[in-house]
C-alpha cells in the first residue's frame, strides 16, 4: 500500500531567515558607507571644478579692465558668469542675490585690495565640512606664477562676508604651496561641519 501522505516542508526556518536578514543588513550598511564616500568625493571634485570655472569667468569678464573694481557676487550673477548649479534652488540670474556651493554654504566674490590697487580678486567658500576643507585646501592649486594664485586663507568658524575673513584666518602664500594635509587639518578645525571656509586670492 502506497503512502498517500507526504510530509514535505517548504520555505525557510526562522534561523535561516534571520541569517538572510543579517546579510542584507551588512550589505546595506556597506552600501550606505560606500555611497557616502562617493558623494563626499563628488562634492569635493565639483567644488574644485566650480572654483576653476569662477576664476576663468571672472578674468574673462574683467579682461578689458585695469582692475577688478566693483566685483561682487551680485555683479557676477547679473553678468551671467555664475553656473546655474551655484544659484539657490528655484532662482535664476534675474532673481538670485546669493551664490551657494555644493555644501550649501555661501560663496563670496570681491575685489581684493592687496597693494591698494584692486588688481586682484577673492573667492570665498563657506560652510565646508572639516573633511572637505582639508581636502580642498590641500589640493594642487599650482605654485607656478602662471596660475595667478596669490594666497589661500583658511578660516574655522562662521564667515558672514569677505570683510570678516581677516579674523582667525591662516594665510598661505605661493611659497607655502602645496599645503599639506597636516597643515590644512591644523586650521580646518571647526567640527560642526558647517563652519570652515577657504578664501582664494587671484590676480
Amino acid at each position: 500500500m502506497r503512502n498517500l501522505y507526504k510530509n514535505e516542508q517548504s520555505g525557510r526556518s526562522m534561523v535561516e531567515m534571520l541569517g538572510v536578514l543579517a546579510i542584507i543588513g551588512v550589505l546595506s550598511v556597506g552600501g550606505i558607507a560606500g555611497y557616502s564616500k562617493a558623494m563626499a568625493k563628488y562634492r569635493i571634485n565639483q567644488t574644485l571644478d566650480q572654483i576653476s570655472m569662477l576664476v576663468m569667468n571672472i578674468r574673462s569678464l574683467y579682461s578689458a579692465s585695469v582692475d577688478y573694481s566693483g566685483l561682487t557676487s551680485t555683479v557676477a550673477i547679473q553678468m551671467g558668469i555664475i553656473p546655474r548649479n551655484m544659484l539657490p534652488a528655484g532662482e535664476t540670474e534675474a532673481t538670485a542675490t546669493a551664490i551657494v556651493n555644493a555644501y550649501q554654504g555661501s560663496v563670496f566674490l570681491s575685489e581684493a585690495n592687496t597693494g591698494g590697487n584692486g588688481r586682484s580678486f577673492k573667492v570665498a567658500y563657506t560652510g565646508l565640512t572639516r573633511e572637505a576643507c582639508v581636502s580642498i585646501a590641500s589640493s594642487d592649486w599650482g605654485a607656478q606664477a602662471g596660475s595667478g594664485l596669490i594666497h589661500i586663507g583658511i578660516t574655522a568658524g562662521a564667515l558672514a562676508s569677505l570683510e570678516a575673513s581677516t579674523k582667525g584666518t591662516k594665510e598661505f602664500s605661493m611659497a607655502d604651496f602645496p599645503i599639506t594635509l597636516a597643515e590644512a587639518a591644523a586650521y580646518c578645525t571647526d567640527t560642526t561641519d558647517t563652519g570652515n571656509a577657504i578664501i582664494w586670492e587671484y590676480y
